[in-house]
């Protein structure tokens, strides 16, 4: 007789504690960027989320610029600035590890610009073709 382990409920349950330093992270971030960064390439970006890996050693930090700012100036600036960032984490937060910080550009604004341009382009399409008949 055969016994099914894949069953939902059985396994491990995931852990929280990522969502947890992920929070703190971004907070932490979020704080630095408005208080003590003096570099003009990122005076304006804003931490629009972290994402950490279950062993908590590498945090995907995502990040948004202003309108009519260069994200890629800005990644630069991310860039340069992590070793600032990852020694202000390990002395504010209590960790292990000091996780590895690596920094991506968020596309979603622009995407959600882009569907509103789709769906207004689509009411406007049904308009024209409720006055039509």
């Amino acid at each position: 007789m055969n016994f099914d382990f894949t069953l939902p409920g059985l396994g491990r349950p995931k852990s929280s504690r990522p969502q947890r330093v992920a929070e703190a992270i971004q907070h932490e971030l979020s704080l630095l960027l408005l208080q003590k960064v003096r570099d003009a390439r990122i005076s304006q970006v804003t931490i629009s989320k972290v994402q950490m890996s279950p062993d908590l050693k590498r945090a995907k930090v995502y990040f948004l610029v202003p309108k009519g700012s260069s994200s890629s100036h800005a990644l630069k600036g991310m860039e340069r600035a992590r070793g600032f960032f990852r020694s202000h984490l390990a002395k504010t937060m209590n960790l292990r590890y000091t996780p590895d910080l690596v920094f991506f550009y968020d596309h979603q604004n622009e995407e959600i610009e882009r569907l509103d341009k789709l769906f207004a382009q689509i009411n406007q399409e049904r308009k024209v073709d409720d006055h039509s008949e």
